[in-house]
């Protein structure tokens, strides 16, 4: 059964097959894919040392030995302080967007439904729950 999340990936990743025309190689389409992310890591790097909306303020991640895997995410911490502004998120969501039309793109061209990834590492993730550790 088909949920309107499956059919939105499907139809985007058809989208993505129509206007595939610069990029028809795997090689360069692979090549776009990995600027692409260079491209996201770049966004969100100016978000905090041109516009500042965010700061990063990493330091060693301490978990007490007694907490359980449960209860772990309590003391960990994403290191970012602030949230994005308007422009920067429009930005970053941007760069993210030309990164899926990228990896849509490669799955198109070596005849692999995206959706079905997706769906495949979400049972995955569910399956192995806490033991996934991301």
């Amino acid at each position: 059964m088909r949920t309107r999340n499956d059919e939105v990936v499907c139809m985007f990743q058809d989208k993505v097959s129509q206007l595939l025309l610069r990029h028809r190689s795997i090689l360069d389409t692979l090549s776009q894919h990995a600027e692409s992310a260079v491209r996201v890591n770049k966004s969100i790097t100016r978000t905090v040392t041109s516009c500042g909306c965010i700061s990063v303020n990493a330091r060693k991640q301490h978990v007490p030995p007694e907490v359980s895997l449960k209860d772990c995410r309590k003391y960990l911490h994403s290191h970012i302080e602030g949230s994005l502004c308007e422009a920067c998120k429009e930005m970053v969501e941007e760069e993210m967007g030309n990164n899926l039309f990228y990896l849509a793109a490669i799955c198109h061209l070596l005849d692999i439904k995206l959706d079905a990834i997706i769906k495949r590492e979400y049972n995955r993730l569910e399956a192995l729950g806490f033991f996934h550790l991301s």
